[in-house]
């Protein structure tokens, strides 16, 4: 709204819409996060009970565990792949939006300036995105500890 239709924005975006996006986000990160939760709090953990990772996440509790956790992984993969692909194609929907108006921009330096501006957000994204789904979205057989320490120190500096 701020690239398209930037006369339109304090219209569009009021109090009521921003609550409600920041409310929905809340939500569905709850529910994420409560659903993993329960699937981990139901799982015996009976050997060692040192996590071998730099901070507490799911996989490295899943491995933990000793009984199945195909369960838990099946949810992970589902409910990671769900959450990354809606918010892959509401940015995707959003910088074709963006596009389309860069495009109209009648002046060049108008128009580089804001393609840069996108440029560095896509950048950030990607990485954001790239980490992310190296971490979560990947089979159990392909998972390996070392690679998940590697993507979450890129995750944590670099985002």
């Amino acid at each position: 709204v701020a690239i398209c239709s930037p006369l339109l924005y304090s219209t569009v975006m009021t109090k009521r819409v921003c609550m409600q996006l920041v409310v929905g986000s809340y939500m569905g990160g709850l529910l994420n996060s409560l659903t993993h939760t329960c699937g981990l709090l139901g799982l015996p953990f009976c050997g060692p009970n040192v996590i071998n990772h730099y901070f507490c996440d799911i996989p490295p509790l899943l491995q933990l565990a000793c009984s199945d956790t195909h369960r838990n992984e099946t949810l992970l993969l589902a409910f990671s792949a769900v959450i990354a692909l809606f918010t892959l194609f509401v940015i995707t929907a959003s910088y074709m939006l963006i596009l389309s108006v860069i495009l109209k921009i009648q002046s060049d330096d108008g128009r580089k300036k804001t393609f840069h501006t996108c440029a560095s957000h896509l950048t950030a994204i990607t990485i954001f995105f790239g980490s992310l789904a190296f971490s979560y979205i990947q089979p159990s057989s392909s998972y390996s500890i070392e690679q998940e320490k590697v993507s979450a120190v890129f995750y944590t500096l670099l985002v």
